[in-house]
């Protein structure tokens, strides 16, 4: 067997990379790793996006740590807070010293004869290192840091003012009193819009088709409750419990009884912006709650940019871009001096970093998954994607706390190399999209680089926590499916992988 520099590999120092390190600590001490980071800095997502607002949609005590209380005052946070909360957990439980920042993982092959991964990262320098690992854990989330989804616009050549995407929002950019265009009607739109009202002079968000938008107080009076009267700890695990079932609830309503669940947003936001507002149109989608999702506004902030006149909702597709602002199909037009193109993210699948198993490349949309977090036929490695439904960490505790059980029943049971491999009964599954049902465009623009789901256990991306978590947390490691065998077969090429 040959020697590794690491046990495991960590890719990326977001929220999931530093969860996944954190219970890597707690739950493995003996185990050698690295968080392999592209930036220099904590946060990921959170120390990517620096456009005014920036918050999540979803609460803290959900997509917080199981093992890391929320302490701040809000549950539904903002950015800079949710990035000192991911840096707060990579201090306390010893994980910086491990971050290798400025390494961006380009590559990987994994060897059957010395049983590692070689990984390749590319640093800031233009340096290209080599770390073996025996697994990795990919943490990388899933869109594209650097290219985010971006249309041509017919005559965006000819617009005098600036157009931005909130990704690469420029530092610089001063909005007081300009005239503002945001296209899009997601989160990014929604968060954008009540966070520049007080100081442009105008802001419209402009929408192709509305979107589901929910208000709900950006403080939890039940979980501070509870703080003043409980250990942090005991306030916070209640208070996620509350959470996740309602999350399950809500969401399982939605597919049960959508029509109560739609007309139960809609009554919200006809309460908000009285009877003479056009609910119908703005803000009526064509489809389902939770067929796309849902958007989250804190304390009925858009809504009260609406009422104050500063915000406005247009309903209508883009004919072009003019010299000063933007022509609608419908024959209006809408002056700007900004337009800001919240138009979506571009979905990557592991880092966009090139995989092969003994020299052959592998192709992840070939692969089937194994609940989620494993592809068939490749040895070691493991990724975490969150949830669409409910809060992504959610997910991210969990699958790390998988992996952490399968590394210690491997060295209990004196194996270094496990695989997902199809049964033969497996042999007539039925393909099915990755993740189904959810027919956003980010979606549908990405999902063919994802492995396939079958029909059957455990080939499923269920995304239910609920049914996930017993799977993960205590469902069995020997299963049939997971292929598990020791590094001396390797040594003399026993070891078969293929992508």
């Amino acid at each position: 067997m040959t020697d590794v520099d690491f046990d495991v590999v960590i890719v990326g120092a977001g929220l999931s990379g530093i969860g996944a390190a954190c219970h890597l600590q707690r739950q493995c001490p003996g185990k050698s790793y690295a968080v392999l980071e592209a930036r220099e800095a904590i946060g990921g997502t959170w120390d990517l996006f620096r456009y005014p607002g920036i918050r999540s949609d979803s609460d803290m005590h959900t997509l917080g740590y199981k093992f890391k209380p929320w302490r701040g005052g809000k549950s539904l946070a903002d950015g800079p807070s949710i990035k000192r909360y991911v840096e707060e957990a990579a201090q306390e439980y010893g994980v910086i010293p491990n971050i290798k920042f400025g390494h961006k993982v380009t590559a990987a092959d994994w060897s059957s004869v010395d049983a590692c991964w070689d990984v390749i990262a590319e640093t800031n320098a233009g340096d290209s290192l080599r770390f073996r690992a025996r697994h990795i854990l990919m943490c990388a989330g899933y869109y594209d840091y650097t290219d985010p989804y971006q249309p041509h616009f017919p005559g965006q050549e000819s617009f005098a003012g600036e157009l931005i995407h909130p990704q690469q929002w420029p530092e610089s950019l001063d909005y007081a009193g300009k005239k503002v265009v945001v296209i899009g009607s997601g989160a990014t739109a929604v968060t954008l819009i009540p966070a520049m009202a007080e100081k442009v002079e105008s802001i419209v968000m402009l929408q192709r088709s509305p979107t589901y938008i929910a208000s709900r107080p950006a403080r939890d009076a039940f979980a501070n409750f509870l703080r003043k009267v409980l250990p942090d700890s005991w306030a916070y695990a209640f208070t996620r419990w509350k959470n996740v079932m309602w999350q399950n609830w809500f969401y399982k309503m939605t597919r049960t009884q959508p029509a109560k669940m739609k007309e139960r947003l809609l009554k919200q936001v006809r309460k908000e912006l009285g009877p003479e507002y056009d609910v119908d149109k703005h803000f009526t989608p064509s489809y389902n709650p939770w067929d796309q999702r849902l958007c989250l506004v804190p304390d009925n902030d858009l809504f009260e940019a609406i009422r104050s006149g500063k915000a406005s909702v247009v309903t209508d597709e883009i004919k072009e871009l003019t010299v000063d602002g933007i022509a609608l199909i419908s024959g209006e037009k809408l002056e700007a001096d900004i337009v800001i193109s919240a138009t979506g993210l571009s979905m990557v699948s592991l880092g966009k970093a090139r995989f092969s198993v003994d020299g052959e490349p592998v192709d992840f949309a070939d692969t089937w998954t194994y609940r989620g977090a494993m592809y068939s036929d490749v040895p070691n490695l493991m990724s975490t994607f969150g949830y669409i439904n409910a809060s992504w960490t959610l997910r991210a505790d969990i699958i790390a706390e998988f992996f952490c059980r399968m590394i210690q029943h491997m060295d209990d049971s004196g194996t270094e190399i496990v695989t997902p491999r199809l049964r033969p009964e497996d042999a007539d599954m039925k393909p099915h999209l990755w993740i189904e049902g959810f027919p956003s465009g980010y979606m549908q623009r990405g999902l063919g680089q994802y492995p396939k789901q079958g029909d059957r256990e455990p080939w499923t991306n269920p995304q239910i926590y609920l049914q996930e978590k017993k799977h993960f947390l205590t469902g069995p490691l020997e299963d049939g499916v997971l292929q598990y065998e020791q590094a001396a077969k390797a040594e003399t090429g026993a070891v078969s992988a293929a992508a």
